[in-house]
């Protein structure tokens, strides 16, 4: 039998979110609870288990498991030593293995540690050795970096923004690395840096302009000679040395073909990547925007978008409405621990005064809010989209006027309706919803709303990237300096750890 480890550990950051992620917003699981909990989600790990079940001589070993509730701010040291120390003692647990599987993100970030995968890469090889085959699968999201490739036979990403591919990612991952085990394929990936940070609608890739660059990136997937490729364009709130957009591409033992492959994918990328921002309008302008009859109007408070890294805790557009006297319906997502507590204390039925907001992020300052408490939650949820469980902590439902808050005392992910549809409110029944989140699937809002803003609030998050205050990463860099030069300039990467410059003929 070959024996295939597989572990994960995820999680996106803003380095901008002045609160420290901790171990507590991980959920952890080893061995046969890891197995038992992906085979029923829709994820990558999934997708990698499901392949590896498909043959007769594959034995999964299940090792460890770190997945992040939600995304947030830096993982704080002693939490992160936590992790590696418990994923390097998985692996010191497990029997011999002939390959193995990571899940991993690719924009995390920890105390003193700014590719903390990169790292759990290199524990990895230290303890499992230099010739056990290394497959990982990555979000789009996350930043390739050189330690990274130095560790791995290859890799995959999402092709699908918003992600609709997590299975498929995984299990091309596995097809992949039973490729490598078998001795069928001889991987060599070149890698194209490009400095720009991008957003927008124009990265929704079944039709913004990114697509010219993924589709390109999927078509050498299925092309003679090509086994993987593909587009991350980072977490432009993820501030490390090496953020940026990266191309790449994986060939069969043809480092041409690699270099020419992850060249292209970078150039389609380039030709458009001025148009990769997002038109934000003002708080106050929104507000009055969103006034007009007719429909649901959604408001993208993208700032405080948690599954991007952000608090949760922006009371902006709250704010607004309220010294507006908004008479209409609203419905708005908070975190806000202590305004829980007082909900909870209320009970069922009462009406509270309560400051909420700016619980977490100095930008925002808290505003009085009175209320009647609807519903009280333990905040487990299972989401819609994946069928994954999030824990958004006790929950509150309050009723001020017309407008609905959603108040939960963690931050949980935003990118589909879950939380909402969970304490029992239908955002097609209210004329303004606030969801902080960038995108979300287009039949969550976009297909039945009356209209879409995109809203310049301040955050963690912030699509005005100039106003997050970049100090680590690459300069120059779009959109953070004007006039940025690009020339591709490939590195490439085998199995022996070498990294070397690569020019491809024209």
């Amino acid at each position: 039998m070959i024996k295939v480890l597989v572990a994960e550990c995820k999680q996106e950051v803003s380095t901008f979110n002045p609160s420290s992620s901790h171990y507590a917003d991980f959920e952890v699981t080893r061995g046969e609870e890891l197995l038992r909990y992906h085979r029923v989600v829709h994820n990558e790990m999934r997708g990698a288990l499901d392949v590896f079940d498909e043959q007769g001589d594959v034995q999964v070993v299940p090792a460890y498991s770190a997945r992040a509730i939600t995304s947030g701010g830096i993982l704080a040291g002693p939490d992160f030593r936590r992790i590696t120390d418990e994923f390097e003692q998985s692996l010191h647990d497990a029997p011999a293995v002939d390959a193995a599987y990571f899940a991993l993100h690719g924009a995390m970030a920890a105390e003193g540690e700014d590719d903390p995968e990169g790292l759990l890469l290199a524990l990895a090889r230290q303890v499992l050795g230099e010739t056990v085959p290394f497959v990982a699968s990555f979000d789009l999201h996350g930043i390739l970096t050189d330690r990274m490739l130095q560790h791995l036979d290859a890799l995959t990403v999402y092709h699908t923004y918003p992600h609709i591919d997590f299975y498929d990612t995984g299990a091309r991952a596995a097809r992949l690395l039973l490729y490598i085990i078998r001795g069928e394929v001889r991987p060599v990936t070149a890698k194209v840096f490009i400095p720009a940070l991008v957003r927008g609608d124009e990265l929704i890739t079944a039709t913004g302009r990114v697509g010219y660059a993924v589709r390109a990136a999927q078509v050498f997937e299925h092309a003679p000679g090509g086994l993987a490729a593909g587009l991350l364009w980072g977490n432009p709130f993820t501030d490390v040395a090496e953020l940026g957009t990266y191309a790449f591409a994986t060939s069969n033992d043809d480092p041409s073909l690699a270099g020419q492959e992850a060249t292209q994918i970078a150039n389609l990328f380039w030709e458009h990547h001025t148009v990769m921002q997002v038109p934000l309008m003002g708080v106050q302008e929104a507000v009055q925007a969103a006034l007009q009859p007719g429909g649901t109007t959604i408001l993208v408070d993208a700032a405080d978008a948690t599954s991007s890294g952000a608090p949760g805790d922006s009371n902006a557009i709250l704010k607004e409405l309220l010294a507006r006297g908004y008479q209409g319906t609203a419905l708005v997502p908070i975190v806000d621990p202590a305004a829980v507590r007082a909900a909870t204390r209320a009970g069922v039925g009462s009406t509270i005064q309560v400051p909420v907001g700016g619980a977490f992020d100095p930008r925002h300052q808290p505003v009085e809010v009175t209320g009647r408490v609807r519903v009280l939650t333990d905040g487990q949820i299972i989401s819609e989209s994946y069928g994954e469980q999030w824990y958004a902590g006790d929950t509150a439902m309050v009723q001020a006027d017309g407008i609905s808050l959603i108040i939960t005392s963690r931050a949980v992910s935003l990118y589909d309706r879950s939380l909402f549809y969970a304490h029992g409110c239908d955002p097609r029944r209210y004329e303004i919803v606030v969801v902080k989140s960038p995108h979300c699937q287009p039949h969550m809002y976009t297909e039945w709303a009356a209209r879409t803003i995109d809203v310049d609030a301040p955050g963690a998050t912030s699509a005005n990237l100039r106003s997050l205050g970049h100090t680590h990463c690459p300069r120059p860099m779009f959109p953070l300096d004007d006039d940025v030069p690009f020339t591709p300039h490939v590195r490439l990467f085998r199995r022996d750890g070498a990294a070397t410059a690569y020019i491809p003929s024209r």
